[in-house]
């Protein structure tokens, strides 16, 4: 840490404290636990349409799998942004006002996914179902699409100009909302799109291979080995891609670090490897399989938050002060309040989250499953 600090003052890069790399590493923990727990339940989601379009039974088996955790997985994700706001303001309010069309993007899928979750049994009607499972598959597949994207450009640096008091900002998102999908004729980001929404249909497919049985198993067990190579292979072009080409993303806290470009190869190849072996393991060890793909989605984001340190994955502007982790802090005795706090909590949920996943364990099928309740209508009024 000495070592990098000293670099860091030879190149004019002011030294983060302890406390505010402490508050990055655990916003890169609260968005790593997102995507390793969400990533599933959003593969899933996915997979409504690719394993059973046209078998609600075996889709209802699906929807079981994931309807007792989904929302809880959510939380992951305000906490993360909740954290974003508390610990780095700059950050927060940075990527809010400059990406918003994206972030619109993620919530109008979130709020379609929720909405199919909690309105598909009002209705016995098949259309009515048919209806909501799109809607849970395609705002997955929008959530998942755009945070790849984002991501993607993340790595390669997003650009940062002087506002009108010189405070960074990101150019309006009406600008430059099309340039995050292929950024300077390179389709990088776009491949982090399609990367990270096969990695999670891998991820769901292993799940429902640890979850389900009967029918819905046995096409799993056929299907996931494919989605994990294809995967695998996907993962390994954004790593090398990445690594090859934006080896810092522009990122004067990690330029000249060795240790910085060995430890984004090294966890990028873990990343593939992971993956890899979840596609040989589906049928002999489906515990070991599904551990391996949220490994993969785990080490993948990893190797991101190593290449975000310290700029928080904006580029430097030419004029006006830099967005970085040490002008986007919160003060101090904020910091140290949230660490108290955080060390107080965080174990507390982390238990809580365990016990509901332990609660159901239980595999589930088409002949497993109770039969589907039909809701009774509210009485009508008397009309005096």
């Amino acid at each position: 840490m000495t070592t990098m600090f000293t670099l860091l003052e030879i190149l004019e890069v002011p030294a983060p404290s302890v406390l505010q790399v402490v508050w990055f590493l655990l916003i890169a923990v609260l968005w790593i636990g997102f995507f390793f727990l969400e990533g599933f339940d959003f593969g899933v989601s996915m997979l409504y349409q690719l394993l059973s379009r046209k078998q609600p039974e075996e889709r209802r088996v699906m929807v079981n799998s994931i309807g007792p955790t989904w929302d809880s997985n959510e939380v992951w994700l305000l906490t993360a942004g909740g954290a974003t706001f508390a610990a780095f303001p700059g950050w927060y309010a940075t990527l809010f006002s400059g990406l918003y069309l994206p972030l619109l993007l993620v919530l109008v899928g979130l709020i379609i996914r929720g909405i199919s979750f909690e309105y598909r049994a009002l209705n016995p009607s098949t259309s009515w179902k048919n209806t909501l499972d799109w809607c849970s598959s395609v705002g997955s597949f929008i959530v998942t699409l755009v945070f790849g994207v984002g991501f993607a450009n993340f790595i390669i640096g997003i650009p940062t100009a002087a506002g009108p008091h010189g405070e960074p900002l990101v150019p309006p998102a009406s600008e430059i909302f099309f340039q995050l999908f292929v950024r300077d004729g390179s389709p990088f980001p776009l491949l982090g799109g399609v990367m990270l929404v096969v990695l999670f249909i891998a991820h769901g497919a292993q799940f429902l291979n640890l979850k389900t049985e009967g029918i819905v198993l046995d096409k799993v067990q056929a299907f996931a080995p494919k989605a994990a190579w294809a995967a695998a292979v996907l993962v390994a072009a954004y790593v090398v891609w990445g690594n090859l080409v934006y080896p810092t993303g522009g990122n004067p806290y990690i330029e000249g670090v060795a240790l910085a470009t060995v430890a984004r190869w090294a966890i990028g190849g873990v990343s593939v490897v992971c993956i890899a072996a979840a596609a040989v393991l589906t049928k002999r060890k489906p515990g070991v399989a599904f551990i391996a793909t949220g490994l993969a989605v785990a080490t993948l984001f990893i190797m991101t938050f190593v290449t975000m340190f310290g700029t928080l994955g904006f580029m430097q502007p030419e004029t006006g002060p830099a967005l970085n982790i040490v002008t986007a802090s919160s003060s101090p005795l904020t910091l140290t309040l949230m660490t108290v706090f955080a060390g107080v909590l965080v174990p507390i949920v982390l238990l809580y989250i365990i016990w509901a996943y332990r609660q159901f364990l239980k595999r589930i099928g088409v002949d497993t499953l109770p039969p589907e309740e039909v809701p009774t209508p509210a009485p009508a009024l008397a009309v005096a």
